[in-house]
């Protein structure tokens, strides 16, 4: 039998809350406002929250199945979750005024997997000490 790890389950409950809070506020936003400066920097908060509550389980389901011994730590998932908000969230942006490209996506997932290898390839190990 699989042990349940309470820590994973506030992990998914806290992806639920901000996946609900997010797509809520973000039905708001394109529903009940035009679009001045301050709905769109709320859109674009709501879609973060959004996509990376959305992102959580998928990460966890991710690592579960594909990680190599046990899964990390939840505020690394949570952390990778924020960046895929973070990834969405910079697309649309950038695509406001046409300035993504397919280039420009490839660099920008480039950038952020560098940045999370850098991460935990500088993480302290935990449990050993030399």
């Amino acid at each position: 039998m699989v042990k349940r790890d309470p820590r994973y389950r506030s992990l998914l409950l806290t992806g639920g809350v901000l996946a609900v809070v997010g797509i809520i506020g973000v039905y708001v936003i394109m529903t009940a406002t035009i679009p001045t400066v301050g709905p769109r920097w709320l859109f674009f908060f709501f879609l973060s929250a959004g996509v990376t509550g959305l992102a959580l389980p998928f990460i966890w389901f991710l690592h579960k199945r594909f990680g190599r011994g046990d899964l990390p730590a939840p505020n690394t998932m949570l952390r990778q979750g924020l960046w895929c908000g973070f990834f969405v969230t910079l697309s649309i942006w950038l695509q406001i005024n046409r300035s993504l490209t397919l280039s420009l996506v490839l660099l920008m997932i480039a950038g952020i997997a560098s940045v999370e290898w850098l991460l935990q390839l500088f993480r302290k190990p935990r449990g050993r000490r030399s």
